[in-house]
């Protein structure tokens, strides 16, 4: 596929600086681009990489000084690439259709459109609208519904009332709606208290590959409309998650905690039971919180602090060494001069 430079400029309302009749054939990052192929610039620090590309154009928010090179500028390059991306690669729906060897149990309510692959089961009692896709190995569980356009992808199981709303994207290997970690101890062993709430997932929610998110002991386990969740996270029972949030991988949500909207906790981030963490807060990465954090608060660490004092406790904490035997060179002085003022 190829096309103008002028197209695309139009596609993301961007101005050409240069030759306005290049041809593009796709879009790269600035160290695998080649002849023919638009490479993007997100950010200053890799100005020095875009020098030695050999990209025919270049995609950013200015012109990068000393280059010779023609430029699609536009107001937000991320932005940009993404909408240029989708145009090279738009997402390919398989046809319509139920594969022969897939098993549909009673009273099941299929959309149109609906596109079913191999091996998938779907249980007795479940609601599937217009264009969703269930690639192969997919289970879902009795009861449970799915939005229209939503996409789940091969070996995802949904137990059984799990609601999923539209636009729904959930990757490889990840489970909806298992048992919350809920026991009691009695007599020396631990009781298991029955999970018999439910998991719904609100539209254009995407979940990454082996994501597990537990139902609720009772009520909903629930994830806002619009929130991005990394591979390989853990969303314990009666958890509550606002709109658009974003959860990076590894991080782990112990049960009941209330996080509000466009929050963000970064890579391998632990969440203790019960804490809330209000609207617009950003959690740094491997950080434990372990009491509510308010909203628009930036903290890092564990326990977390303020990003900045964070930050200030990382460098000073290189410095220990050097600080511990300036600390007893003073003890020492002092000591000095308290026997000194004693004779």
């Amino acid at each position: 596929m190829e096309t103008g430079l002028s197209q695309i400029a139009r596609l993301v309302t961007g101005q050409i600086v240069g030759d306005s009749n290049l041809r593009i054939s796709g879009i790269n990052t600035i160290d695998d681009a080649q002849y023919g192929e638009l490479a993007f610039v997100t950010s200053p620090q890799f100005y020095k990489k875009a020098a030695k590309t050999l990209a025919s154009a270049i995609l950013a928010e200015e012109v990068i000084p000393n280059m010779d090179k023609t430029f699609l500028l536009v107001k937000n390059a991320r932005l940009a690439m993404a909408e240029i991306v989708h145009f090279f690669h738009p997402q390919q729906r398989p046809a319509a259709g139920i594969d022969p060897r897939a098993a549909i149990g009673a009273d099941v309510v299929l959309g149109e459109g609906v596109f079913i692959g191999p091996h998938v089961v779907v249980s007795d009692g479940v609601k599937i609208a217009d264009n969703v896709e269930l690639h192969p190995g997919v289970v879902i569980g009795r009861g449970s519904e799915i939005g229209e356009q939503s996409r789940i992808y091969p070996h995802v199981t949904l137990y059984d009332g799990v609601k999923i709303g539209k636009r729904v994207i959930i990757h490889s290997g990840s489970v909806i709606g298992a048992d919350g970690f809920g026991f009691t101890p009695h007599q020396s062993r631990h009781v298991k208290i029955p999970q018999v709430g439910n998991v719904e997932i609100e539209d254009d929610v995407e979940l990454g590959a082996n994501v597990t998110v537990d139902r609720a002991t009772l009520g909903t386990t629930r994830i806002g409309a619009g929130t991005k969740v990394d591979n390989q996270v853990h969303i314990g029972h009666n958890v509550k998650i606002g709109p658009h949030t974003l959860i990076v991988a590894q991080v782990g949500i112990a049960g009941s905690v209330s996080i509000g909207h466009h929050v963000i906790l970064a890579g391998q981030v632990g969440v203790v039971d019960h804490v809330e963490i209000g609207d617009h807060a950003v959690v740094g990465a491997r950080s434990v919180v372990t009491k509510d954090i308010p909203a628009h608060a930036k903290v890092a660490g564990f326990p977390p602090l303020p990003h900045k004092d964070w930050l200030l406790a990382q460098a000073s904490f290189q410095r220990l060494p050097e600080l511990r035997e300036e600390v007893k060179m003073l003890n020492q002085k002092i000591t000095d001069i308290e026997r000194r003022l004693a004779q």
